[in-house]
């Protein structure tokens, strides 16, 4: 058969975009890497988290802007609905990004996104940021980790989907660092103390990580099982001896 005779070839599917999941830090705008602040500058849309920045938002005047909150406590946008809308703009826009406070891969519901993106053969990248744990040990000027005290940190949070158990282990660690604890300080508090914890144990709290209006409290176990008040933004709970006024 002649080459004016070949059959026509299939055409090929409709490209699409490529999707970055980037860490956008804890919340100040020059805590975002290098390598995030750049595919900002180059996104054609940003689908950002309710706990990102105007400053943060600023790097990508060029993009198109979606919020899709995602914040403990409040009404926000259901997770199936992100997922949807990452597909349809990776189907619309050639630089797509998913921008999450902290980093991605930790708390970030990263798995649920990155599943529907390999479900329609997506392209994606992975930024990582500073998450809050590290951000707050700096703000509060306590290492989590010092030697001969602690050598070793356990992440966690008490939040779960609604479909969840709400039955809860207390992680092992020398140092515990609870994310969105406000809430929870009274339960997190009691539950160490039935564990042997001593009351005076050290507990550092931070919230509204890195922003100006960031606010630090120093505390004990005992003194937290009272509970948190008068937190507006997002809280950090760190407990551990690692954390104690250094002489």
């Amino acid at each position: 058969m002649s080459p004016a005779n070949s059959p026509t070839p299939p055409v090929s599917a409709t490209p699409v975009g490529k999707v970055y999941l980037v860490g956008a830090g804890p919340g100040a705008a020059d805590l975002i890497t290098v390598r995030g602040a750049r595919i900002l500058a180059q996104a054609d849309v940003v689908l950002h988290d309710a706990l990102v920045t105007e400053e943060m938002l600023a790097l990508c005047p060029q993009a198109v802007k979606i919020p899709v909150g995602k914040r403990s406590g409040q009404r926000s946008t259901a997770q199936q609905v992100i997922n949807e809308r990452l597909i349809e703009c990776a189907h619309r826009y050639r630089l797509v990004v998913r921008l999450k406070g902290g980093d991605p891969m930790l708390f970030g519901r990263a798995d649920e996104e990155l599943r529907a993106l390999d479900s329609r053969n997506i392209p994606y990248e992975i930024v990582p940021g500073i998450t809050a744990a590290l951000a707050a040990a700096s703000s509060a000027q306590r290492p989590l980790t010092k030697r001969g005290v602690a050598r070793s940190v356990s992440l966690f949070t008490s939040s779960t989907a609604p479909d969840e158990p709400n039955e809860f282990i207390m992680p092992n660690g020398d140092t515990l660092v609870q994310y969105m604890g406000g809430r929870e300080a009274t339960a997190t508090a009691q539950r160490l103390l039935s564990l042997g914890y001593a009351r005076t144990t050290p507990v550092v709290v931070v919230e509204n990580c890195s922003r100006d209006n960031e606010r630090i409290q120093h505390l004990e176990l005992g003194t937290l099982e009272q509970g948190l008040t008068q937190c507006n933004g997002p809280v950090l709970v760190m407990i551990g001896e690692a954390l104690a006024t250094r002489n």
